[in-house]
């Protein structure tokens, strides 16, 4: 990711200024009568996306004026860069915090190109830092979305299990944090045997990544990320059309590596602890089999009634794990099922919680960053539909109906009732190109949780 945000202006830099459809006849009516004959002719009335190039006295261009939703919205900005000529821009009138951050947030996101495979040629425009934006906290959420977004794009042929385990252990080393890797059988030595059940098949073992970071002091925070590189289904295959997009199958795990890295680069006082199980799931002669019952790091059996319901299965040791040390917050992230995405569709990442009191914090919070999520119920009549005549539970139902819920009922059993939990279900991955938003991996909540965070414990 290129951002193209600079710390120096120049005289040749340039004037942006947004404008709403409320507030662009009041602006127009404030300037010279050349500038509002040319505005006029042009036809611009401050539409959400609009562009209007404003020449000066010299005939060059002298300013430009962009028609944004509101202005706090970073989406409005983001397809600055790749639309405007290129050169230094600076906003005018200098905004407030809030448009500020916005602005500098989606000028950055709007530069996003994943290039590992393709060369990109783009010239983009670059925008002055707002004097009011918080440079050293968007600097770093910039850096977790490209992060998240870099690891989901990445193909499983370079991002395997170990691949993404180290890549987890790099952002921790860099920010001095203790971590280990758990390759393959020794899984099954230090009580991880569902991890390694669903990831025994590949032809690279699965490994787990754990670290912590922070004072012991302070409130510990457990994140969780599903990081299932690949996920062919299993012995029950997923058909073509479904196979396809599953190397963003990690995109739980690329998603709490991202939160981590920014949690760690702010230094919020928390103590950290992220568990990634990073697994493929194929086929091959070690491979899970229907109705096989699994032991799970809990003490808990569970009959496998899908293989491709394998996520669930992997959070559920590392789920104990964070769990066993009784943190003040554990939050999960997972792409765990289809079920949310029909209920919710692709841009909505839906949220489960036993603490309603968190809940509505993080719910808040996402409002406040322009990153929402929508709470599904934890409905407790349908876990029954998770009982197995031979095991302590299935991990499916017999039916297709409210999928979602079962799966995040099912996690449930994994976390103790004291314990202030969130399950976030996500699609990790945007299904068509928008401004900022190009198609491709993507962290939907990342800003949301930053923010959640910040909120829940600066002031510890």
């Amino acid at each position: 990711m290129l951002v193209n945000l600079t710390t120096s202006a120049s005289k040749s830099t340039l004037p942006i200024t947004a404008l709403t459809r409320k507030t662009v006849g009041p602006w127009l009516a404030k300037q010279p009568a050349k500038i509002q004959r040319w505005v006029k002719s042009t036809l611009f009335s401050a539409n959400e996306g609009e562009l209007c190039l404003v020449p000066g006295t010299d005939g060059a261009l002298g300013r430009a004026l962009i028609g944004v939703a509101t202005l706090d919205d970073p989406w409005g900005y983001a397809a600055l860069p790749a639309r405007l000529p290129r050169g230094r821009y600076r906003l005018d009138p200098a905004p407030e915090a809030a448009q500020a951050d916005a602005a500098a947030l989606g000028w950055a996101l709007g530069t996003y190109r994943f290039g590992r495979y393709k060369k990109q040629e783009v010239n983009f425009a670059s925008l002055v830092w707002p004097d009011a934006a918080n440079k050293a906290r968007l600097s770093a959420v910039i850096e977790g979305i490209g992060l998240c977004r870099d690891l989901i794009n990445t193909p499983a042929d370079d991002l395997g299990p170990a691949q993404l385990a180290e890549e987890g252990q790099r952002i921790a080393k860099a920010h001095g944090a203790k971590s280990k890797i758990l390759r393959g059988e020794k899984q099954l030595s230090e009580g991880f045997p569902a991890v390694y059940t669903v990831g025994r098949a590949a032809a690279e073992p699965p490994h787990l990544l754990d670290f912590t970071w922070g004072d012991e002091r302070h409130p510990k925070v457990s994140l969780v990320g599903k990081g299932v590189v690949f996920d062919t289904g299993g012995l029950d295959l997923k058909p073509a059309a479904a196979m396809k997009l599953m190397k963003k199958d990690m995109g739980g795990a690329a998603l709490v590596l991202g939160v981590a890295h920014v949690v760690m680069s702010l230094g919020l006082p928390v103590r950290l602890r992220v568990l990634v199980p990073a697994v493929e799931n194929a086929i091959g002669p070690g491979a899970m089999r229907p109705l096989d019952v699994l032991r799970t790091r809990k003490g808990l059996t569970v009959e496998v009634g899908n293989t491709d319901a394998e996520g669930r299965l992997i959070l559920s040791d590392a789920l104990t794990a964070a769990d066993e040390e009784q943190p003040d917050l554990l939050i999960d992230a997972a792409t765990l099922t289809g079920a949310a995405r029909v209920a919710l569709g692709t841009a909505l990442p839906a949220l489960f919680s036993n603490d309603d009191t968190a809940a509505d914090q993080l719910l808040a919070a996402g409002l406040a960053a322009k990153d929402p999520l929508w709470r599904l119920p934890l409905h407790q009549p349908y876990a029954r539909l998770l009982e197995s005549p031979v095991a302590d539970l299935n991990n499916v139902t017999n039916d297709t109906y409210a999928g979602a819920i079962t799966a995040a009922l099912f996690l449930e059993r994994f976390v103790s009732p004291s314990t202030s939990w969130a399950h976030i279900d996500t699609m990790g991955w945007n299904v068509e190109t928008r401004p900022g938003r190009p198609m491709g991996g993507e962290a939907f909540a990342l800003r949301a949780l930053v923010e959640f965070l910040s909120r829940r414990y600066a002031a510890s």
